[in-house]
């Protein structure tokens, strides 16, 4: 039930007119009720998969919580491996366990050992990525002390099934869900206001942007040896903005849905491709899960805190594991730790200048770029390593990787005319990411006059209507 379609219209409305008669307590079973009828759309049997989940977390958290009261470290730890190695299992069988089957046959063939390992024919449920993490957040916040667990069963499986969020985020902290889900709500004119407005930019990024971006990419990937290197490289570029408008709009969705519900869910996308330095970007790109990674990995791991080389390392696994966290295959892998590296490059060059070498103290440079110009060229590099590193993303596997790879770096002049939608798109997708970055609020254009704002909708009306995609296209990250 995607949010691109009318099953979907349908849906929220039938949630929504049954929503604003029922009480309180009565508006949670509700909710609960059409997440899992959300859910089980797709298919039935996963539920009880989700179900599951929701089980084990919330009884774990109400060990850890009695464990801590009474000082049992002890049964405290027991509780939360419990919590954290039931979710890491269910999400390590679906999503990673051929593919680690797979690697070790392959790397036995490689040292001349013969091995035929099992594999199942397993399906990937959908979102199932999304909303283990979250679930693993409450019982480690409990753990730390951070909050108390909710006793209320109906108000935890809602928070973990939401179905603004469930199937692709943002990940949710249960800590400022559960808040919202236990105490009555009011849907006031804010919340109309800024529901509409993100649900139609939203839909705009994914049908006028988006698909159009993709249905473009797609025949460069599909066969990256008949095309010279410029049209490769407007591949790379038109991929980044389909998974950007594709992801940024299911999040803008999201929030939009639960706004017109009176919840708030946090901004997951902050114009990404304005960053002016791969710390800044992923502080921009997918919040809710690279602050996950930050708080619930990084810093398990020591951080910063235990010198110079420990950080790097720490880096690199958190970039990794994120990048693996995406899909199983070795193409993540590699992106996540071109990112891993990409942070190091920039947390040396940083540490650097701030604490520059006895012998450069003092010492004049010959030539300073003003503050303006520093940050277009960093940003420009910085656009230029992502946009690349958006090749083992996007890439099913490495032979494909490898071939378009090879014809980007030929340096085939060729233009075939696959500059002008890049330039189309880009300038679509500015028209959006301007006005809401000057602003800072992604609803800014509430704001503006009736004239300037009508001719904004009509305009995104328009493109919509003749963007000539191929259909409701599904959401990139539903995938993972």
């Amino acid at each position: 039930m995607l949010f691109n379609t009318p099953e979907y219209f349908f849906f929220f409305s039938t949630v929504f007119l049954v929503y604003l008669v029922l009480s309180f307590r009565a508006q949670n079973v509700w909710l609960l009720t059409a997440s899992y009828l959300f859910y089980g759309s797709w298919d039935w049997r996963f539920l009880f998969l989700l179900l599951a989940s929701t089980v084990i977390d919330y009884s774990a958290g109400l060990v850890i919580y009695a464990a801590r009261e009474r000082n049992a470290a002890r049964t405290a730890k027991l509780a939360l491996a419990w919590s954290v190695g039931g979710q890491l299992a269910i999400l390590g069988f679906f999503k990673y366990f051929n593919f680690f089957a797979e690697s070790a046959a392959a790397l036995l063939g490689h040292v001349g050992l013969r091995a035929s390992l099992p594999t199942l024919n397993v399906i990937l449920p959908v979102g199932i990525s999304f909303y283990t993490f979250q679930t693993m957040s409450y019982t480690i916040d409990i753990y730390r002390g951070a909050f108390a667990p909710t006793r209320n069963f109906v108000d935890f499986a809602l928070s973990v099934a939401f179905f603004p969020h469930l199937v692709a985020g943002p990940i949710q902290r249960a800590r400022s869900l559960i808040v919202q889900i236990e105490r009555p709500r009011a849907i006031t004119q804010e919340h109309w206001e800024r529901g509409l407005t993100l649900i139609a930019i939203g839909l705009l990024r994914k049908v006028a942007i988006a698909d159009p971006a993709g249905s473009l990419a797609d025949a460069y990937f599909a066969s990256p040896s008949s095309f010279t290197s410029i049209p490769l490289a407007c591949g790379l570029v038109l991929y980044g903005f389909q998974i950007y408008n594709d992801f940024a709009g299911y999040s803008e969705m999201a929030r939009g849905s639960a706004n017109l519900l009176g919840f708030e869910l946090m901004r997951n996308f902050r114009h990404p491709y304005f960053a002016r330095n791969v710390s800044e970007f992923w502080s921009r790109w997918h919040i809710s899960l690279s602050t996950w990674l930050r708080d619930y990995l990084y810093v398990s791991l020591g951080g910063n805190r235990r010198g110079e080389a420990r950080t790097y390392a720490n880096l690199m696994i958190t970039m990794l594991l994120g990048g693996l966290w995406h899909g199983a295959s070795w193409n993540f892998v590699i992106w996540g730790g071109l990112h891993g590296a990409y942070l190091c490059v920039y947390h040396y060059v940083r540490r650097r200048r701030a604490s520059p070498h006895p012998d450069e103290v003092g010492v004049r440079r010959p030539f300073v770029f003003s503050p303006t110009v520093r940050a277009v060229v960093n940003g420009a590099v910085v656009y230029a390593l992502v946009t690349f590193s958006w090749l083992f993303f996007r890439a099913h596997d490495l032979a494909t990787t490898s071939a378009y790879l090879h014809g980007l770096l030929a340096l085939r002049l060729g233009f075939e005319g696959a500059v002008l939608p890049v330039v189309s798109l880009a300038a679509m997708t500015l028209a959006i990411d301007i006005p809401q970055a000057l602003a800072d609020n992604e609803c800014a254009l509430i704001d503006w006059p009736p004239m300037r704002r009508a001719a904004f909708v009509t305009a995104g009306l328009l493109f919509i209507l003749f963007s000539g995609t191929r259909g409701h296209e599904p959401f990139i990250y539903f995938q993972f």
